[in-house]
C-alpha cells in the first residue's frame, strides 16, 4: 500500500519508483527504482522489488533516493549561537571562544546546542554527524553533550575535546579517561579524540595520541590552518608514528606537498569545510590540491555560528571553489579549462561514501543490500525546482536544499516524513536554546554581546579615478544641462 501517514516503526518500508543513486562501486543509477528496508538493513535495491506483507510504501516517483549524508566535522555545541559570528574572521572566532567567552558555557548550554544541531542535521538529510565537541571543560559538559545526542534518533560520533586545556592535560584526567572508556564500549555512539597539533618541537600532544592509541580510536585534528597549524605538526605526527587511517585532517588548506604525501601514504582523509575555508581564512579550500595525491575526502559544515548546517551548501560551494581555482590556475598560464575535473557526482560521493570511509563505517554511505538503512528521499512536489529531473547528481549538488528532503531513515527508522521531522518537540528545543542565549547574553552584558556580534568594519580604500566621471561633461551634455537648468 501507499500511505500518506508516517510509516509505523517495526514494519518494512519500501521507497517505490524513485531515481536511486546507489553510490556503489559501479556508479549504479536506477530510474524508477525501489529500495526496500527491513528492520535496520537495506533488504533489496532494484526495479519492481517484491515487498513482504505489511510493507509500508513511500511514493518516491519524481524524487531522488540516496544514502544518508555524513558530516565529518561540526562543532554542534556552538549551534546555540546560530549566525552570531556571521561577520567574524578566524581571529575573532579564536578570541571569542578560546580566550574570552568559551569558558562561559555551562553543561546545559552544551546540551542545548547539541540538541538543536542534532535535529538540524536530520532535517537536512544528514544521518551521521561527527560532533567535534571541543567545549567539554569537564565530564559534566561531556555527559550533557552525550545526553543530547542520545535523545535524537540520528547517528553521531562524539569527538571529545577541550579548548580550555592542552590535550596532554585533559586526556590525563582520570574522570575523562573513565568517561572515554565507557563511551568507547558504547554501541550507539562513535568516539574520536579532537585536538590540534601546534608544531611545538617538544611534541606535547604525544600523550593525547597515546591515549587514542590505547583506546583504539581515531584522532580528528584541524590541520593546515593559516596561522594556527602547519606542516610541522604533520611532520611530528608522522615521525612519531601517530598518522593512521583513522585520522581525519580537517581543512588541510595550507599544507605543502610533503604533508599531503604523508597523509596519503598513511591512509588518512581530509574533511573539507568549504564555506568555512572560503570565509574564515584557514586557506583556500584544498580539494584542488588533495585530489593530486589521491587523498580521500569527506565534507563538513564546521559550525552554525557562522554558516549553514546542511551538506547541500557544502557540495555546491566545494564545486564552485574547486572550479574557480582550476580556472584561475589555467588563466595564470594563459590557458582555458575546457573540461572540469571535479564533477557533481564526486561531491555527492564525498557527502556520503566519503564520510563513511572517514569514520570507518563500511556499512554506511551507499544503498546496497545488507548495509545499514540510512536513506534519504529528496522530493518536493510543491516546488517547480523539483522538475525536470535530468541529471540526478547535478540536481542534488546544485538544485536541492533542506526543504526538499522528504523522507529520512536512520537505522531503518523514519525520522523525517512528508518534509517534516518525526517525533520532535521543537517548542521544547527552542525553549532550551533560547534559555542558553539569554544566559550567555546576560553573562557577557549587552555591550560585550553586541560588540562580539558586530566586529569593527575596516575602512575600504577607494582608488583615485583619473577619469573623474562626475566632473566630465561632453559638449552635448553641457548643452542639454544648459537648456534644462539654465546653466
Amino acid at each position: 500500500m501507499t500511505t500518506a501517514e508516517t510509516p509505523v516503526a517495526g514494519r518494512p518500508v519500501l521507497l517505490r519508483g524513485g531515481t536511486v543513486l546507489t553510490m556503489d562501486d559501479n556508479h549504479t543509477v536506477l530510474t524508477e527504482g525501489d529500495v526496500l528496508v527491513v528492520d535496520d538493513r537495506i533488504e533489496a535495491v532494484g526495479g519492481s522489488v517484491d515487498a513482504p506483507d505489511g510493507t509500508q510504501e513511500i511514493d518516491a516517483r519524481g524524487g531522488i533516493v540516496m544514502p544518508g549524508m555524513i558530516d565529518t566535522h561540526r562543532h554542534m555545541w556552538q549551534t546555540a549561537m546560530r549566525a552570531y559570528g556571521a561577520d567574524w574572521t578566524l581571529t575573532q572566532y579564536f578570541v571569542w571562544y578560546y580566550l574570552e567567552h568559551g569558558k562561559t558555557f555551562r553543561p546545559e548550554d552544551i546540551h542545548a546546542g547539541n540538541l538543536t544541531s542534532a535535529w538540524e542535521s536530520l532535517e537536512a538529510g544528514i544521518t551521521t554527524t561527527v560532533d567535534w565537541s571541543h567545549g567539554l571543560q569537564s565530564v559534566d559538559h561531556a555527559e550533557a553533550a552525550v545526553d543530547a545526542l542520545r535523545s535524537v534518533p540520528g547517528r553521531f560520533v562524539l569527538a571529545y575535546g577541550n579548548i580550555q586545556a592542552g590535550p596532554w592535560e585533559w586526556t590525563a584526567e582520570p574522570s575523562v579517561r573513565a568517561f572515554l572508556e565507557r563511551l568507547r564500549d558504547d554501541g550507539q555512539l562513535g568516539l574520536q579524540l579532537a585536538f590540534d597539533v601546534t608544531g611545538d618541537p617538544s611534541f606535547p600532544e604525544r600523550a593525547a595520541f597515546e591515549v587514542a592509541r590505547e583506546l583504539g580510536v581515531g584522532v580528528t585534528t584541524h590541520a593546515g590552518v593559516w596561522g594556527a597549524t602547519n606542516d610541522d605538526g604533520i611532520r611530528l605526527m608522522h615521525e612519531n608514528g601517530f598518522m593512521t587511517p583513522q585520522n581525519i585532517y580537517v581543512h588541510a588548506a595550507t599544507l605543502t606537498e610533503d604533508s599531503y604525501q604523508r597523509i596519503a601514504a598513511t591512509g588518512g582523509s581530509v574533511s573539507v569545510s568549504t564555506e568555512s575555508e572560503q570565509s574564515a581564512g584557514q586557506g583556500y579550500p584544498p580539494t584542488w590540491q588533495v585530489r593530486k595525491y589521491a587523498i580521500p575526502v569527506s565534507l563538513s559544515q564546521d559550525t552554525s555560528v557562522w554558516w549553514s548546517g546542511d551538506l547541500f551548501s557544502a557540495m555546491r560551494t566545494t564545486l564552485g571553489a574547486d572550479r574557480a581555482r582550476e580556472h584561475l590556475e589555467a588563466h595564470m598560464k594563459g590557458d582555458t579549462v575546457t573540461h572540469s575535473h571535479l564533477r557533481a557526482e564526486h561531491v555527492v560521493d564525498w557527502a556520503t561514501r566519503g564520510g563513511a570511509k572517514a569514520i570507518g563505517r563500511d556499512d554506511l554511505g551507499s544503498l546496497e543490500p545488507g548495509k545499514k538503512a540510512d536513506v534519504v528521499l529528496i522530493k518536493n512536489d510543491d516546488s517547480p525546482v523539483s522538475f525536470p529531473l535530468v541529471n540526478p547528481y547535478g540536481h542534488v549538488a546544485f538544485q536541492a536544499q533542506r526543504g526538499d528532503v522528504h523522507t529520512v531513515l536512520v537505522d531503518g527508522r523514519v525520522v523525517k516524513y512528508a518534509n517534516k521531522l518525526v517525533g520532535v518537540d521543537l517548542p521544547a528545543v527552542r525553549r532550551s536554546v533560547e534559555a542558553t542565549v539569554d544566559f550567555l547574553r546576560g553573562a557577557l552584558g549587552d555591550e560585550a554581546w553586541a560588540a562580539g556580534m558586530n566586529p569593527d568594519l575596516p575602512k575600504d580604500e577607494v582608488f583615485d579615478n583619473p577619469y573623474q566621471y562626475t566632473e566630465y561633461k561632453s559638449e552635448s551634455t553641457r548643452e542639454a544641462r544648459g537648456t534644462i537648468f539654465g546653466e
